[in-house]
C-alpha cells in the first residue's frame, strides 16, 4: 500500500510524463498497464496459441500424425506381404509356362508375368521405404514412397486391364497361329519341338486341332519318318514309347487337339493375373492417400 501511495503521488506530480493527463483518474489498472514485466507476460500469453498450434496440428482429429503413422505401419506390413504374393504369382506363371511361351506369336502373356514380378519387387522396396519414412517422419522419403506405390499401382492396374483384354484375343490368336507352328516348326526348331512334345504329354492331346493335322506337317515329310511309317509323333501316344506313333488307333494315341486345353489353361492364368492386378491395385490407393496425408500433415507442422 505504501508503494502504491508513492506511485500515485508521483503520477499526480508528473502526469504528462506517464502519458496520463492531469484530469484523468488514476487507478491500479492504469498503473499496472505501464508495468514492463506485465507487458512481457501479456505478449507471452498472446503467443501461447501459436506455439500450441503445432501440437494441435499433430495430434488433433482422426487424421493426426500419430494416427496416420500407426495406420501406415500396419499398411506397410500388408504391402510387404502383397509384394511377395504378386511377385510369386508372376514367377509361377513364367516357370510353369515358360516352355509354351515360344508357341505364342505375341509377347503379351510373358510381359504380363514379368510386369507382376517388377510390381512385387517395387512393393517390397516401397514397404521398407514407408516404414523408414514414417518412423523418422522424413518428408523426402515419404514423397519417394508415395511415388513408388504409384508405380506399383500403375503396373498392377495395367496388368489387370491387359489380362482382361488379352483374354478375349488369345482364342483367335491361338487358333490362327498354333496350328501353323505345329505344322511348320515341329522337328525343324528344337525349342518349339520340345514345347510341343511337352504340351502333348501334359494335356494328353495330339496335334493343334486334331491328330490328322500331322499328316500335312513338315515333320511327316521327312524321309526317316516316311520310312519308319510314323503317323504322329511318339508324344501323342497314351503310353509314349519309341515308334509308338505308327499306330493311330484310339486305344493308342490321343485324338483331342491341343489348342482346346491349352486355350482353357491360358485363359485361367489370365483370369488369375487380371484378378491379382486389379484387386491389389485397390490396396495401393490406400497407401497413396495415407502417405500423402502424412506428408501434408508433416509439411504444415514444419511450417508452423
Amino acid at each position: 500500500m505504501i508503494l502504491l501511495t508513492l506511485l500515485h503521488t508521483s503520477l499526480l506530480l508528473h502526469p504528462m510524463d506517464n502519458g496520463i493527463s492531469a484530469g484523468d483518474e488514476v487507478t491500479i489498472d492504469s498503473v499496472t498497464r505501464f508495468d514492463p514485466n506485465r507487458s512481457k507476460m501479456a505478449k507471452s500469453s498472446e503467443r501461447l496459441p501459436g506455439t500450441s498450434s503445432r501440437l494441435r496440428t499433430r495430434d488433433d482429429g482422426c487424421c493426426s500424425v500419430n494416427f496416420l503413422k500407426y495406420v501406415l505401419h500396419i499398411y506397410n506390413v500388408v504391402l510387404f506381404l502383397s509384394g511377395f504374393v504378386v511377385g510369386g504369382i508372376g514367377i509361377w506363371t513364367v516357370v510353369s509356362k515358360h516352355s509354351y511361351i515360344s508357341l505364342m506369336t505375341t509377347s503379351t502373356y510373358p510381359s504380363l508375368a514379368y510386369a507382376l514380378i517388377v510390381a512385387g519387387i517395387l512393393a517390397v522396396i516401397g514397404s521398407w521405404l514407408g516404414c523408414g519414412g514414417v518412423t523418422t517422419e522424413n518428408r523426402c522419403v515419404l514423397l519417394i514412397y508415395v511415388f513408388v506405390v504409384m508405380a506399383v499401382l500403375v503396373l498392377e492396374a495395367g496388368v489387370g486391364a491387359l489380362a482382361r483384354l488379352y483374354e478375349e484375343q488369345v482364342g483367335p490368336e491361338l487358333k490362327m497361329n498354333l496350328n501353323r507352328t505345329f505344322l511348320e516348326n515341329y522337328s525343324i526348331r528344337s525349342r518349339e519341338t520340345t514345347a510341343i512334345d511337352q504340351m502333348q504329354k501334359e494335356f494328353k492331346c495330339c496335334g493343334a486341332l486334331r491328330f490328322e493335322d500331322w499328316l500335312a506337317s513338315e515333320w511327316h515329310k521327312d524321309e526317316e519318318v516316311l520310312k519308319n511309317g510314323s503317323l504322329v509323333p511318339d508324344s501323342c501316344c497314351k503310353t509314349p514309347t519309341v515308334l509308338c506313333g505308327r499306330r493311330d488307333h484310339p486305344s493308342n494315341i490321343q485324338y483331342t487337339g491341343c489348342i482346346y486345353k491349352f486355350l482353357e489353361t491360358t485363359k485361367d492364368h489370365l483370369i488369375i493375373l487380371g484378378a491379382v492386378g486389379l484387386g491389389l491395385s485397390v490396396l495401393e490407393l490406400f497407401g497413396i492417400v495415407l502417405g500423402s496425408c502424412l506428408y501434408i500433415k508433416l509439411r504444415h507442422d514444419f511450417d508452423d
